[in-house]
């Protein structure tokens, strides 16, 4: 139930430990005493013990939500998971069943229990396969984390054989293994990255990962209650009043009269607000009624609804209101590079009359918005092609409000291995490192899990999506389906179908979720077994029966506000109505559905030939090293600190091992890559035997920067794509964040901490942007300012040629004008020679390229730098740094004597933030720092995330390129 208790004071010194012990003892009565009168009771204010398969580990836990790891970490029997190489010692943990065990004596001696006349059992999530029982009788067999579960418990209440709750967890690892075919995570119904994935570990855990709680239904009384957005952790005040009814689902669809699957929605038309509840009660009520209202719009209306019994055939009362709006009554919602995120409040009144002329009434706001968002897969037209010069085949782009954008973004994982102990103020960073970056969309990842809308909705423990609203980021939602072949039977689908409904039904309400998608790269994996493997068509047989014919009605039933696709990465469809999946039904030379890129040979990094020419990108991404501070938060030794030491390569899973081998046999092949990438493009980091630390520092500090120089490259590629005869309108980077301290695609670190290519996007997502195209085969270079506006956007572009000394070669100004969604190109020269300043080879000069628009009333500027050259051949100079530091975290960088090529600034461990230009306000880290021209950056700390609130100015570190060589 959280919150603080006046009166209290615990010493300093108090371990969590002992702290959480001496609250359950001295405030379990009182937090009883505080639910007397309440129907929502918090099982975590019972008393829990964790006992492992034999017996032999017997500890307190601190209840729901939590998991097996965090509370033996609790009890001291391990430590934390993420140290060291604790994922390869802490594996015994996943072989064993954990029994979670709660004293409900409490409960029972309560006035909420006793004044009761029915008591329902709410798990908001389990982790995964477990047999609750309750009162010493069977309540059920569970097995799908993704589902809400809610029991009807009076019967058993009423003649209790003991007094215990019982959660006793099967290991989901040999659970798996019961069916016979190879593999285990298809057959189970849980966070798919459990069981390890080439950016992350295997921890397997399980536990009551979301809370859970009693739930006490009393006879009518006449009285009014107020709670939060259902369905509901306890209620906005902390405490209930009593009610008969229990609100266990809701649904809040926005979207355009006449809009579904298959029909686009007219943007004139009116809105319809359709909001669906379903309802547990204690009694049976004839004459509902159902208010909606938004009183910011100063609109209202009651509906008459359907009767509300005490048991329902099916088990929930579901009672319906669709309204309609003007099209002209609200703003819309819009991402936050678009528009502005307008939400409003929702007031849905549930007023039940009962035979005592009384009315009984239940309240709630719920935050949402208006706005349109289509997937557009139709055909290309004719004028299309021939007017527009648009290659032939399909669309496939996101309208929003009847518009065409470009979707910057990246995808997201799991943000912690340990989904119970996830904070909103970790998520928060995130989503605002994404929105700080430019990004406007967000793919959430197949393979993880369903993200909670708010932490007191559906038990969600973290904030995800009502950030998204607030932020104005979209949110492309994901099944979770991934990376393999889905059996289909009976058994699985009976409990996927209750799981996606209610997962659609929770987020339908957000203006954020931009789409569902089936699943993650399965349509690929699937046609290609269907062409490779023996009866391989039995596979594709049953890809079509799961992710078109069966998942694809459930959703459309149950939101009409956004789209449907089958997969993330999908070759489209022949039809919408009736939904039919083209697959491999292509037509030579056209170009259909979206795509993803992975390559990982450096020496054709940027190569555009090798570049895929798409109308969407959803995932391409290289690997790299966390920074040295972040592998101070795991490594345990100081010979750990080396590029290759056994604890770094074990947290290298690229490519995975396929079995539980360790370390991961294959860590040399991805260790090689990021080494090869670094050498082929970078001064190679000398090895310092006085300073081994620095080193490695170096190593970690080089291949951020080919990952940026790698990543940058392709977003200006598909950028500039919409301006092509592919019309690409979406690049979506793998990945946002990490999981663990670990080599991995994230932009931002495990602890928050944003890596090179951060900052890179920052500059490439920017709405104007300018970059160099450099053909190697042909000795052509391009330069093109590139919008993502819906209207012309004019500005100028100064290219400037420099030696490495700093002194300025020869500089020339340009003028240009980008059109709707497209590219102007600035300069082009073919010849290496007449591109490059008279008198100079190519290993020491380069081009600093910055651009200046008008946008939105606003000025963007951007910088870019041109090298026609690997940077390991470059002529570098000593660059002789010195560095102003002042007391408020900011920092004047000025170079003396050469130029500092990617000069990067670090900020000491144990602080959180972002650097940023103190002249235009804009993330800044990692440039070319020229002689004369100095950079004034100011350290901007998130104090909640930052466990030294007042870090020294002289603990923030400076390196450059030169440091490599220079140790």
């Amino acid at each position: 139930m959280g919150g603080r208790y006046p009166g209290i004071r615990t010493p300093h010194r108090t371990t969590d430990k002992m702290l959480r012990w001496w609250l359950s003892q001295l405030i379990l009565p009182t937090l009883l005493a505080r639910y007397a009168f309440a129907d929502v009771v918090n099982t975590a204010s019972l008393k829990w013990t964790l006992t492992n398969t034999n017996g032999t580990i017997k500890i307190p836990s601190t209840g729901p939500p939590n998991q097996a790891h965090l509370d033996l970490l609790n009890a001291g029997i391990i430590t934390e998971p993420l140290l060291g190489i604790n994922d390869f010692t802490q594996r015994w943990l996943v072989t064993e069943d954990w029994t979670y065990t709660a004293d409900i004596s409490p409960f029972l001696k309560s006035s909420a229990f006793q004044q009761s006349k029915k008591t329902l059992l709410v798990f908001y999530g389990i982790d995964t396969i477990a047999n609750i029982t309750l009162a010493g009788q069977p309540v059920a067999w569970v097995n799908n984390q993704f589902r809400q579960y809610v029991f009807d418990v009076t019967h058993l209440l009423a003649s209790p054989k003991n007094t215990e709750l019982v959660v006793a967890l099967e290991s989901a690892w040999t659970y798996g293994l019961n069916f016979e075919y190879p593999g285990v995570r298809q057959w189970v119904r849980k966070v798919a990255s459990d069981f390890g994935w080439d950016w992350g570990p295997a921890f397997v855990p399980s536990g009551v990962h979301k809370p859970a709680y009693f739930v006490t239904l009393t006879s009518p009384n006449g009285k009014k209650q107020t709670i939060g957005t259902p369905p509901v952790s306890p209620d906005v005040n902390g405490i209930n009043t009593p009610s008969p009814v229990f609100i266990e689902e809701n649904s809040v669809d926005i979207y355009k009269l006449g809009q579904s699957f298959s029909v686009a929605p007219s943007e004139g038309a009116d809105w319809v607000v359709n909001v669906t509840l379903g309802v547990q009660s204690s009694t049976d009520f004839q004459s509902p009624s159902l208010t909606l209202a938004f009183s910011e719009l100063g609109v209202s209306k009651t509906f008459k609804v359907s009767t509300i019994r005490t048991s329902p055939p099916d088990g929930l009362n579901w009672i319906n209101a669709v309204w309609r709006i003007p099209d002209s009554v609200p703003k819309r919602w819009f991402p936050h590079n678009l528009g502005n995120p307008q939400l409003y409040n929702l007031t849905v009144t549930l007023d039940l009359p009962s035979g005592k002329n009384a009315v009984d009434s239940v309240s709630f706001d719920t935050r949402t918005g208006f706005r349109t968002i289509q997937l557009v897969q139709s055909p290309y037209t004719q004028e299309d092609v021939q007017t527009r010069g648009i290659t032939p085949g399909d669309n496939w782009h996101f309208n929003v409000n009847g518009k065409p954008f470009y979707a910057l973004g990246t995808n997201i994982i799991p943000f912690d291995p340990f989904y119970a102990r996830t904070t909103t103020d970790q998520v928060k960073w995130v989503i605002e490192s994404a929105v700080k970056s430019g990004q406007n969309m967000l793919r959430v990842w197949g393979g993880g899990t369903y993200q909670p809308s708010h932490p007191s909705v559906a038990g969600g423990v973290y904030d995800f999506y009502s950030l998204c609203d607030e932020m104005g980021i979209l949110a492309w939602s994901e099944l979770i389906f991934s990376d393999s072949l889905y059996p289909i039977n009976d058994f699985l689908l009976e409990s996927i179908e209750p799981e996606v409904r209610q997962n659609v039904r929770r987020v339908n309400r957000h203006p954020s979720n931009a789409q569902w998608a089936g699943g993650n790269e399965i349509e690929g994996i699937i046609t290609t077994a269907a062409q490779t493997l023996q009866n391989g068509t039995h596979y594709l047989d049953e890809y079509v029966a799961l992710f078109q014919d069966f998942l694809q009605p459930i959703v459309t039933s149950e939101t009409r506000s956004v789209p449907y696709t089958d997969c993330s990465t999908t070759t489209g469809v022949l039809s919408l109505d009736p939904y039919q999946l083209r697959l491999r039904n292509a037509t030579p030379g056209d170009i259909y559905g979206n795509g993803e890129r992975y390559n990982y040979d450096a020496s054709v990094a940027f190569d555009y030939s090798t570049f895929p020419v798409i109308r969407f990108m959803n995932e391409f991404g290289f690997h790299s090293m966390p920074s040295f501070y972040t592998w101070e938060e795991v490594l345990t030794s100081s010979s750990d600190f080396s590029f290759n030491s056994t604890v770094v390569m074990s947290r290298d899973h690229h490519p995975p091992a396929g079995n539980l081998a360790f370390p991961n046999p294959n860590a040399p092949q991805g260790q090689g890559q990021m080494t090869m990438a670094v050498e082929d493009w970078l001064p190679r980091p000398v090895d310092s035997l006085s300073n081994p630390n620095q080193t490695f520092a170096q190593w970690c500090y080089s291949t951020q920067v080919f990952h940026n120089l790698a990543m940058v490259a392709q977003v200006a590629w598909y950028r500039h794509g919409a301006g092509k005869g592919e019309n690409n309108l979406g690049a979506l980077v793998w990945q946002l964040n990490d999981i663990w301290q670990g080599v991995s695609w994230s932009s931002v670190e495990f602890s928050g901490r944003w890596k090179v290519l951060q900052y890179g996007l920052a500059g490439v997502f920017l709405p104007v942007t300018i970059y160099p195209f450099w053909t190697a085969q042909n000795e052509t270079l391009e330069v093109l300012a590139i919008s993502d506006r819906w209207e012309a956007v004019g500005g100028s572009a100064q290219l400037t040629w420099y030696d490495w000394k700093g002194n300025t070669l020869s500089s020339a100004k340009h003028t240009f004008t980008v059109p709707s969604l497209n590219n102007s190109v600035i300069l082009q020269q073919t010849g290496l020679q007449t591109i490059l300043p008279d008198g100079h080879n190519a290993t020491e000069v380069w081009m600093l390229l910055n651009l200046t628009a008008k946008v939105d009333g606003r000025t963007v500027t951007n910088e870019q730098w041109f090298v026609p050259t690997s940077l390991a051949n470059a002529k570098l100079e000593d660059p002789q740094i010195s560095i102003t530091r002042t007391n408020d975290l900011t920092f004047t960088l000025s170079a003396k004597g050469g130029v500092a090529a990617w000069a990067w600034m670090d900020h000491p461990s144990g602080t959180m933030g972002i650097f940023v230009d103190v002249n235009t306000g804009l993330p800044a880290n990692g440039f070319f720092l020229v002689p004369g021209i100095d950079r004034t950056l100011r350290f901007e700390m998130n104090p909640t995330l930052s466990r030294v609130k007042n870090p020294r100015p002289e603990d923030f570190a400076f390196r450059s390129l030169w440091n490599n060589t220079h140790i």
